[in-house]
């Protein structure tokens, strides 16, 4: 089923010039820049130790990398807004001039955050409200004409826990995307990735009724991004910490290909490379 969807017909998406071929899945590696993610192994606090995580991962395969500075998990502290710039641009323009061919998204709900990051050399906005908490960051990405991924999530990282309630998450969370891509095709947003927001306002028991229903996004003909690197959704049923689901993590990130995402959003990035690689083989791309 997954070799029909829209995504293996799309082609490219353009960021900053550089051309991302989408013609068989790719692996996104994710650099956090702050002390309090929830994965301890992804936390790469000062300029070095980013720069480098981004030439090993981009050494095992990784198509492009993920930069937050404001840490997401359920309950986390909220930044400011100078924090999360002061924290993040000294990367980016580190990582830019020391690898000038990798695209580099930017984990960011705030507009001006964003915007600073691609003048410094990023190419891509990851943004997990959806545009819901900042009412500027549409038209930003309309004007600067820069891809976006559109995630869902309910509420803030504060409050998502106490939000996720759903009659059908499949369909709240179609609708969703629906409106809001509509939205950005008004606008003029050429280049849109749809992520299911695994965990974000989900409990693990729906992040997985939402996980068996993944395949039914292809209907909005839209890249699909998976980030369930680690998450919790992995190791309540497996048991231990994030720490050690690589291997559970790999098995979903797996099954999320069979599903059709394009996109996998991971720490780990050469088992991620792995797990696309024997997909790939299996489906005879």
């Amino acid at each position: 089923m997954a070799k029909d969807t829209f995504f293996r017909k799309k082609g490219t998406i353009n960021a900053g010039g550089k051309l991302i071929d989408l013609a068989k899945p790719r692996v996104m590696g994710i650099i956090n820049i702050t002390p309090d993610s929830f994965y301890a192994g992804s936390r790469k606090m000062d300029v070095s130790s980013a720069l480098q995580q981004a030439e090993k991962m981009l050494n095992e395969g990784a198509a492009m990398l993920d930069i937050g500075a404001y840490s997401s998990r359920p309950g986390a502290d909220d930044n400011s807004e100078q924090e999360e710039t002061d924290r993040l641009l000294p990367v980016v323009e580190a990582i830019a001039k020391a690898q000038p061919d990798a695209i580099l998204s930017i984990d960011t709900f705030r507009s001006n955050v964003a915007e600073a990051a691609i003048a410094a050399g990023a190419h891509i906005i990851n943004d997990i409200s959806g545009g819901q908490l900042d009412g500027n960051m549409f038209a930003m990405v309309a004007r600067l004409q820069v891809p976006y991924i559109l995630m869902h999530m309910k509420g803030t990282p504060q409050t998502m826990n106490q939000l996720a309630k759903y009659d059908d998450i499949f369909i709240e969370v179609l609708d969703y995307f629906a409106e809001r891509t509509y939205q950005l095709t008004r606008l003029g947003v050429h280049d849109v990735i749809i992520d299911p927001g695994f965990g974000f306002a989900k409990m693990p028991g729906q992040s997985y009724a939402l996980m068996n229903r993944l395949q039914g996004l292809a209907m909005l003909q839209l890249p699909i991004l998976v980030g369930v690197s680690r998450k919790r959704m992995v190791y309540s049923v497996t048991g231990g910490t994030a720490e050690e689901a690589l291997n559970a993590t790999t098995a979903l990130n797996t099954i999320a290909l069979m599903k059709g995402a394009g996109i996998l959003r991971v720490h780990d990035v050469k088992e991620a490379v792995e797990a696309v690689k024997i997909y790939t083989a299996a489906v005879g791309n």
